[in-house]
């Protein structure tokens, strides 16, 4: 395919600096076809949002602090497993069907699934017996029986997700988003229903990871039957061209969660050191490890939401890859990283203003202990969500070594300032404060070394003055944000509408965002056929 063609593709923004290209038929066709699906996967993830919000408004309240906290910490180590494996395994199916002749999908389909079928039975036996050692060095021996239930989810998590990819890569986002969709809602149902279901308030938090079990189980007998197995045969994808492949997405992802996890997990250990000092049990440190992981809801909004541009940038920029087309790369990677800054801005200017109001809203007296930590914690990971894109954008260009490179550098940078600054610090308020602004400062370094990487990977990153308006503008919502004086929890959802105004008012008069973003808006969800 030649440079003009692809080029035709999509409808560039680069603010109102940007200069409309004139696209063919078939290539507003392709943008309609992608800028929808995109559209799908973000609802998905709102609906996934929505789910988790629930969940953490019923959690709390029927574990309690110490339940919850010992629950989240539990999911947090599980999800340094389980979420390297769904992401790698996206990836790894969507790129094998997207690689294939459509007369060989159905052999890739069964040969992708017999892969992962070995790798799930091996990744959850080795999280199983694993777990007593990973609860005795976090100083939390109480949870070693959560994370024994939470092989389960690993196990079908890790034969669902290459269903979910062979959707990607075939591009089915709308039954990709119909499964996001399910899943969420039955893991809410069974996190709350399994906890219900308990009657010994100590059992709770077990209970409730049973349920997630019960519901990972359904959702992967749903995806079989949306997806199917194929038919057998010979030829299919390589096992191990297709585990090459994979692998370094894998350890890339892996280092990407224990920098996602990293600080509530840090947070267990030092806080258990300091209860230990104070002459307090390691069970003392359960509440506030459970209102450090509270603000987590708020904080790991723009990444779980931006995700979905990852979805959508990951198989168009392989493509371009594919062929050669540089300048079609770096305009997918500006377009790309600009919508996510935006997207972001908008997020964190609420989070981390209203950071207290947000935390009342949802939870009780016992969390509010975590609302100063979380003013700068949201702040970080609203870069971490750039840096999420930033590791897609690599490994889509095959450069996921580097990736995987930047992301151990990122654990590093986090783990080290952690280390420097957390132990020996008092029991209490202080230990959140320090743990959050060490992880802000360490990923904001491993997302400045990212686009640097991306930068000479695709030859474009984002333009400079969208950073600085950008930035500008979030600053100008946060300082209004922290001036309005709480008035209850009606008002804070007010405040957060006003806050967002304001935002986009300050991109609107910067002239970051003009006329170009809503025509592209308009042909993005026009369903009318280019002729």
């Amino acid at each position: 395919m030649t440079s003009e063609k692809r080029s035709d593709e999509i409808i560039v923004s680069e603010g109102t600096q940007a200069e409309a290209e004139a696209p063919g038929a078939e290539g507003q066709d392709v943008a309609r076809q992608s800028g929808r699906g995109g559209i799908a996967i973000v609802f998905a993830k709102l609906w996934f949002l929505l789910m988790g919000l629930v969940q953490n408004i019923v959690l709390p309240r029927v574990l309690g602090a110490g339940g919850f906290g010992d629950f989240r910490n539990a999911q947090s180590v599980a999800s340094i497993f389980y979420n390297p494996i769904v992401t790698s395994s996206i990836q790894g199916g969507s790129r094998a069907v997207a690689q294939s002749e459509d007369a060989a999908t159905p052999q890739v389909i069964r040969r992708v699934f017999r892969i992962h079928a070995v790798l799930a039975l091996f990744f959850a036996a080795l999280f199983f017996f694993a777990a007593p050692f990973i609860a005795s060095l976090l100083k939390a021996p109480q949870i070693s029986p959560l994370l024994r239930t939470l092989a389960g989810v690993i196990f079908c998590y890790a034969l669902y997700s290459p269903l979910v990819g062979i959707l990607n890569g075939q591009r089915r986002f709308g039954r990709q988003a119909l499964l996001d969709i399910v899943m969420a809602a039955l893991r809410t149902v069974g996190l709350i229903a399994g906890a219900k279901l308990v009657a010994d308030a100590a059992l709770r938090a077990e209970g409730a990871l049973s349920g997630f079990v019960v519901s990972s189980v359904i959702i992967l007998g749903l995806s079989l039957f949306m997806v199917g197995l194929g038919r057998a045969g010979k030829g299919g994808v390589s096992g191990a061209s297709h585990l090459a492949f994979m692998l370094p997405v894998w350890l890339g992802q892996i280092a990407l969660n224990f920098l996602l996890q990293a600080d509530v997990n840090l947070l267990r250990r030092f806080a258990g050191s300091a209860a230990e000092h104070a002459g307090l049990s390691v069970e003392a440190a359960s509440p506030l490890v459970g209102a450090y992981a509270a603000t987590q809801l708020y904080c790991f909004l723009p990444y779980q939401l931006l995700l979905s541009i990852t979805f959508v940038l990951f198989p168009m920029l392989a493509t371009a890859y594919r062929d050669g087309d540089r300048e079609v790369m770096a305009r997918y990677v500006r377009t790309g990283v600009r919508l996510a800054l935006i997207l972001a801005g908008a997020m964190v200017s609420v989070t981390s203003g209203l950071s207290e109001g947000l935390l009342r809203l949802l939870f009780s007296k016992e969390y509010w202990v975590a609302a100063h930590a979380m003013q700068v914690l949201t702040l970080g990971f609203g870069v971490f969500a750039i840096f999420g894109i930033f590791s897609a954008v690599l490994n889509s260009l095959k450069r996921e070594f580097a990736s995987m490179l930047v992301t151990v550098a990122a654990v590093i940078f986090v783990a080290a300032l952690c280390f420097i600054r957390v132990p020996g610090t008092a029991f209490g308020e202080a230990l959140l404060w320090k743990t959050a602004t060490s992880t802000s400062a360490g990923i904001l370094l491993a997302t400045l070394l990212a686009g640097f990487l991306v930068k000479r990977a695709a030859g474009g990153v984002v333009g400079w003055l969208s950073v600085v308006r950008v930035i500008g503008a979030l600053a100008v919502a946060i300082f209004a944000a922290r001036h309005l004086p709480y008035a209850g929890k009606l008002m804070t959802l007010v405040y957060a509408v006003v806050v967002v105004v304001i935002y986009f008012v300050v991109l609107l008069v910067s002239r970051e965002l003009g006329k170009s973003d809503l025509q592209n808006l308009k042909s993005v969800i026009s369903r009318r056929k280019a002729k």
